[in-house]
């Protein structure tokens, strides 16, 4: 949008909308809002109202952002942590948000991905075990549960 929108109530309108389909972290629907055109102190009260509305929550946000990259795309801690501060959520909402991913949960799943990694292999193949693990770091797994997970893994 190359215009400056003038109606803050259509912007708010907008904004609701932008949040209602998906959970957005407040950073998000700043950087919207500021693709409006609006100036800080309008941008910043239209934030306000939304969070009196519930259409943000940085808490809620974190919960659902950390449960999806972690089911769906497989993410470490790590990794959710990062991506979290990156969209300037606060460490306690990070904290919560990464308390909900259960520690069996978070165990099985790395396991998977580890066998799923280095397929069918022999014990002796430690290359592809180094490997795999490697994958699992990069995913944002911490590589002291990685290794142990490994090792486990290779003792069966």
């Amino acid at each position: 949008m190359d215009y400056q929108m003038t109606d803050l109530k259509l912007a708010k309108k907008k904004a609701e909308h932008y949040c209602s389909y998906q959970e957005r972290s407040q950073q998000e629907v700043r950087e919207k809002l500021y693709s409006f055109k609006l100036f800080k102190n309008q941008v910043e009260q239209i934030i306000s109202e939304l969070i009196q509305d519930n259409y943000i929550n940085e808490e809620r946000f974190a919960v659902q952002f950390a449960g999806g990259k972690f089911r769906i795309k497989g993410w470490g801690r790590i990794k959710i942590n990062a991506a979290l501060k990156q969209k300037r959520i606060s460490d306690y909402c990070i904290k919560k948000a990464l308390n909900t991913i259960s520690e069996s949960d978070y165990k099985n799943k790395l396991k998977v991905i580890l066998q799923k990694k280095t397929g069918t292999l022999t014990k002796s193949e430690n290359t592809n075990w180094q490997a795999a693990a490697i994958y699992c770091i990069g995913k944002g797994y911490e590589s002291e549960i990685v290794w142990e997970t490994v090792k486990e893994l290779k003792d069966v």
